[in-house]
């Protein structure tokens, strides 16, 4: 009796478990109905157009346009004609089996790609013959299209994803484009849209036999937004014209909105060749080019030392302050003594006496190595006094990033206490001993951009707006997505330094920069250009500088321009900052002799020369 319960109750038992097995399997778990559906059912997707873009005035800069992938499912494939599909790829026999294998290897069930970004053209001549070719079908898609052949710098580009990325974009399918750099990469989002789905039923050999379910459960592409650059294609295009031939960056900004209306650097590239087949070839030698470095952002990556334009932002703290009035004397005799036997060169004649107005449009190396030494002891300490002077530039959006919407850029650099007490015995040093931040030469570096902000607040008279590439979408958010950054220098001081800046159009170092019709303020810069060559500190040729803005009262336009190698301010810089601001405020350009001058004008002689220079003596 008891054996037959045993036995009764171990068959009821494992019934029980194979039936609680079977309800899971099939019922409370969908994973191999999945299975089965992928079986079954094949999912492709429908991807959407990516989003236009457009400059400020509505100028179309990147479309798009339609391209196919030459897909194969391996499994479905019978005998082809090899010559032929080989003659259409435009590869060798051996390429394709390669290609073939790899599809085969990744899975004999699913598709892969056999050939990229096939134009439509080829594509249109192909589809009459694909039917010959079992397992093989054109998958569409789309690459941009550019307009126009500039600010790839801004604009960024595309290409496909990579199977390490999907790890993290789990959203994304192997070879599906996804923006780089640029534009393309911070509104990605915006500019993808949401892709599509079609589902098609597949018969027992793994071929399609038509639409799952009547087309039931596909779904459409979510079309994808446009953007409105703030960019004027027109001065950007302009901006690289000047510029060929040159190394260097232009920064042109709106003052009153942050908008940045030209961001030039040089030499860039035609985003073009960053399309099609060809586009990995490209790209390789733009990246091998480590001289010219058209990967390179002069605008938004390049440090440099910002010269004489520094002066300007010591005027307003040494103002701010106190330790000067724009009456302020200081004397000058070519140059300015500041330690036993330590001197700084000026250009200003023996006997020179320069108030602020007259230091800023004669551009006085000792009127603002004098400011500065009392900027720097207006404080307990010297150290006090140079942390202070730090909070002042860092209000101006020096020394950090700006805050812009590209992913890319540079800090730069104001010094503070701690690090020169790093370099030096703490305490051991002094206003004397850091005397070239007085005029942008010491372990100051800007980039352009910060060059170009600070420029946009002097022209605010105190204030600027994070410089920024898109325009939103609802003017109402301006104010809440760009509020104003206000500087510690009261409004009544910038009136003087204004003045001086006007002057040196007017009368000083940058009278070539002077538009009829436009008062344009400005300050010239001769940046010097050392490198570390054989051990030694070696003097290359310095860089030409020049910030500017126009018009004097409501501006519209600031700018940074830095040309490498340039010799000084007034030879390269500043004639093409000049015919920037006509070119933006006239709409034409009516000084056509510089206009020739400075297209035609080429640096290339000089960055040919052999890396080579003077070494390095302190003027003591």
């Amino acid at each position: 009796m008891i054996r037959k319960f045993v036995l009764l109750s171990f068959t009821l038992g494992s019934s029980l478990m194979f039936l609680i097995q079977l309800l899971s399997l099939q019922i409370f778990n969908s994973d191999y109905n999945e299975l089965s559906l992928n079986n079954a059912v094949e999912k492709r997707p429908i991807y959407p157009t990516r989003g236009l873009i457009y400059d400020r005035n509505g100028v179309l800069l990147v479309a798009n346009q339609p391209v196919y992938d030459l897909m194969v499912i391996p499994e479905n494939t019978i005998s082809f004609d090899t010559l032929e599909l080989i003659s259409f790829l435009e590869i060798d026999k051996e390429e394709l089996e390669n290609r073939l294998g790899k599809a085969k290897r990744f899975s004999s069930k699913r598709p892969s790609v056999i050939s990229r970004q096939v134009s439509k053209e080829k594509q249109a001549l192909f589809q009459e013959k694909i039917w010959k070719y079992t397992g093989f079908y054109f998958q569409k898609k789309t690459i941009r299209d550019y307009n126009l052949p500039l600010a790839s710098n801004i604009l960024g580009y595309t290409s496909e994803i990579n199977p390490s990325e999907l790890k993290n974009k789990t959203d994304y399918d192997l070879g599906e484009m996804i923006g780089r750099q640029g534009i393309e990469k911070t509104y990605e989002s915006e500019l993808r849209g949401k892709k599509g789905f079609r589902f098609f039923q597949k018969d027992r050999f793994n071929r399609i036999i038509g639409p799952y379910e009547e087309g039931s459960f596909d779904t459409k592409a979510e079309a994808a937004k446009n953007l409105n650059l703030t960019i004027d294609a027109q001065l950007q295009a302009y901006g690289a014209e000047l510029m060929q031939n040159k190394r260097g960056g232009i920064v042109a900004i709106e003052p009153a909105t942050g908008e940045v209306l030209a961001l030039v650097t040089a030499p860039s590239y035609d985003p073009n060749v960053l399309l099609g087949s060809d586009r990995s070839k490209n790209f390789r030698k733009l990246v091998k080019d480590t001289i010219a470095k058209p990967l390179f952002d002069r605008g938004l990556q390049a440090e440099y030392a910002p010269g004489s334009p520094f002066k300007t932002l010591n005027a307003l703290i040494a103002l701010q302050e106190n330790v000067i009035t724009p009456k302020t004397l200081f004397s000058c005799n070519q140059g300015h003594y500041y330690a036993r036997g330590a001197f700084m060169k000026c250009h200003c004649p023996i006997g020179t006496s320069n108030n602020l107005l007259r230091g800023i449009y004669n551009s006085c190396n000792s009127y603002f190595a004098k400011t500065y030494v009392n900027i720097l002891e207006n404080d307990s300490t010297t150290a006090a006094g140079l942390d202070r002077w730090r909070d002042y530039l860092k209000r101006f959006g020096l020394g950090d990033y700006l805050g812009y919407d590209l992913p890319i850029g540079k800090k730069g650099f104001i010094p503070n206490s701690s690090y020169y007490d790093r370099w030096y015995r703490k305490g051991s040093w002094g206003p004397t001993t850091v005397i070239s931040n007085a005029i942008g030469q010491g372990e100051v570096l800007t980039t352009p951009i910060q060059m170009a902000n600070f420029t946009a607040a002097i022209a605010n008279r105190g204030y600027f707006i994070k410089p920024h590439f898109t325009l939103p979408k609802n003017d109402t958010l301006k104010d809440s997505l760009f509020p104003k950054n206000e500087t510690f220098i009261e409004a009544r001081h910038f009136e003087t330094v204004i003045e001086g800046m006007h002057q040196v159009v007017e009368m000083g170092t940058a009278r070539i920069a002077k538009i009829p019709g436009i008062e344009v303020c400005g300050k010239t810069g001769t940046a010097e250009n050392f490198i570390r060559l054989d051990g030694a500190k070696t003097q290359l040729t310095d860089h030409s500088i020049f910030i500017a803005f126009a018009p004097k009262e409501n501006p519209k336009i600031a700018l940074a321009v830095f040309v490498e190698n340039g010799y000084w301010g007034g030879r390269w810089a500043a004639p093409i900052a000049s015919l920037m601001i006509e070119k933006y405020l006239k709409g034409e350009v009516k000084r056509s002799w510089l206009e020739n001058r400075m297209v035609n004008g080429s640096l290339m002689d000089e960055y040919m020369k052999p890396l080579s220079g003077k070494p390095f003596e302190i003027n003591e």
